[in-house]
């Protein structure tokens, strides 16, 4: 959750958002809040790997979980190359495209290795970065400008800002997708998912209030962080920069694993992504084709274009999540049935929200899922009657 979009996604909130900009972290950090205690109930009874995709399956059928998987796949899997992009140009943006190919081998190697190492390199990516955001956003906060004043109406930019923003929180439900290599998954879960939440809303309400004094009269910049610190200490928000991007990558790649690995299983991707390693008990096959897949959208395509197709998937993919509660029978929630209905509906008007290109994605590739869908359930009836 704090990867490269905690450092990059304040500037195009401002241009859309301008002074209103912490009212777009608010509708994001709502979004995000309703989606972790709703991934969290669902999780709780269906402790799978594969997160919404083996929730949807479960509670609303084939179809549905299908789609839910397979949006998470691709917006995922264009998350990933968009993260190696952004890191590669902060350290040799001339061979940006070949370092983060580069980067996505490697983390897909730490990934093979097992879930553990997994873990262990992510607690401590994750810890640097914590500590080094709040190094350089506490002090700042204290020592703030003169806050500005709310000279107009909030207008829809602020709602496409949000947008951007809630693809800056996506991670909350990664332990979701790890379910079955969860110790204790009804106890852990629930901690892991919503402690996340809190830290993670906690750190970019502090910096949005630190941050936001300091754009009044700028323009946006590149590198937005950098405004909190002297021009001495700018390397340094750029080292965090990199490794918080790092850190992201690697939690992207394991849930991708995870969601193919529970794909391949009902055949609604080939069976040979199943393969489980007898060493690291973990879908070596899918690691490795997760990783050859964003290699290879690192090198063939635009990063906007990644960013784009990312942030509908992603947003699609939790619409289905509270779809699926809403199946819940009543002895199996926590939540009012209203928290996943307007989960739902704040999913769908940021989805509506985003540019027409990334809308014209999302419902291609969507097509392009159900023609898949069709023929893998054709190929399966066949083999069946045979």
């Amino acid at each position: 959750m704090l990867g490269a979009g905690v450092f990059f996604v304040w500037s195009p909130a401002w241009s859309l958002a301008g002074e209103w900009m912490l009212l777009s972290l608010l509708i994001a950090a709502t979004v995000a809040t309703l989606n972790g205690l709703v991934t969290t109930q669902l999780a709780i009874r269906v402790p799978q790997s594969g997160g919404i995709y083996s929730f949807g399956r479960h509670y609303r059928g084939e179809f549905v979980g299908f789609l839910a998987g397979w949006f998470f796949l691709t917006g995922k899997t264009a998350s990933a190359a968009a993260i190696a992009l952004i890191v590669s140009t902060y350290l040799a943006p001339d061979s940006a495209r070949w370092i983060a190919a580069g980067l996505i081998a490697v983390f897909t190697v730490v990934v093979i290795s097992g879930i553990r190492t997994t873990a262990t390199v992510s607690i401590v990516i994750a810890t640097i970065v914590v500590v080094g955001l709040l190094a350089v956003s506490t002090p700042a906060l204290l020592s703030t400008p003169e806050w500005p004043t709310l000279s107009s109406s909030p207008e829809w930019g602020v709602v496409t800002a949000a947008g951007l923003m809630f693809f800056a929180f996506a991670g909350y439900a990664r332990m979701a997708t790890l379910g079955e290599e969860v110790r204790d998954p009804v106890r852990t879960l629930p901690r892991a998912i919503i402690g996340a939440l809190v830290v993670v809303l906690g750190l970019y309400a502090l910096i949005g209030a630190a941050l936001l004094p300091r754009l009044v009269g700028r323009t946006a910049p590149d590198a937005p962080l950098e405004l909190l610190v002297m021009p001495t200490l700018q390397p340094v928000v750029a080292l965090l920069a990199v490794l918080a991007g790092l850190g992201s990558l690697l939690a992207i790649l394991a849930g991708l694993s995870r969601t193919s690995l529970q794909m391949a299983r009902h055949r609604d991707l080939p069976v040979g992504l199943s393969l489980i390693s007898e060493r690291t008990q973990g879908p070596m096959v899918s690691e490795l084709t997760v990783g050859v897949a964003a290699i290879a959208l690192v090198l063939l395509t635009d990063p906007l274009w990644l960013v784009g197709l990312s942030g509908t998937g992603v947003l699609l993919y939790y619409a289905i999540g509270h779809y699926s509660a809403l199946a819940q029978p009543r002895a199996e929630r926590f939540l009012s049935p209203a928290v996943p209905v307007v989960g739902l509906v704040l999913c769908v008007l940021l989805v509506l929200s985003l540019p027409a290109s990334s809308l014209i994605a999302g419902v291609a590739w969507c097509a392009v899922g159900a023609l898949w869908f069709a023929i893998a359930s054709w190929r399966r009836r066949t083999a069946g009657a045979a």
